[in-house]
């Protein structure tokens, strides 16, 4: 019985850490995807709202991230080590709402930079 205790163990830890590195590498990619597209817009001065779009491509980055550090914490031995864990996923979390705050704020001021245009346009 220990024997398979022992082994469903080792598969556990196996599988959360291919998961989480899983989720990194997505968050990776997401990131960097994001960046570039937000450069070639930069690059190539387009219209698009490229700031709103950075980050809601950083936002999804993170949260990527911050599963890859939960799933973590199902194979934590330590308390200090869970301790780290979670300072990390307080981090991220903090990071995560800032940069929605941030995507809310720019949204709104794209709302009211189109109302402000149609305005002048219908005014005319």
């Amino acid at each position: 019985m220990e024997a398979i205790i022992k082994a469903l163990n080792l598969a556990l830890v196996d599988v959360v850490e291919i998961a989480t590195m899983a989720m990194e590498f997505a968050g990776i990619v997401v990131l960097v995807v994001s960046a570039v597209k937000a450069f070639y817009h930069w690059i190539r001065k387009s219209e698009n709202n490229i700031r709103l779009d950075l980050g809601q491509g950083i936002a999804l980055a993170l949260e990527f991230k911050m599963g890859g550090e939960v799933l973590r914490t199902v194979v934590v031995r330590e308390w200090a080590e869970l301790g780290i864990l979670g300072a990390i996923i307080l981090l991220r979390g903090v990071l995560t709402f800032l940069i929605h705050w941030e995507i809310r704020n720019e949204k709104k001021e794209e709302e009211e930079k189109r109302g402000k245009i149609a305005e002048e346009s219908s005014g005319k």
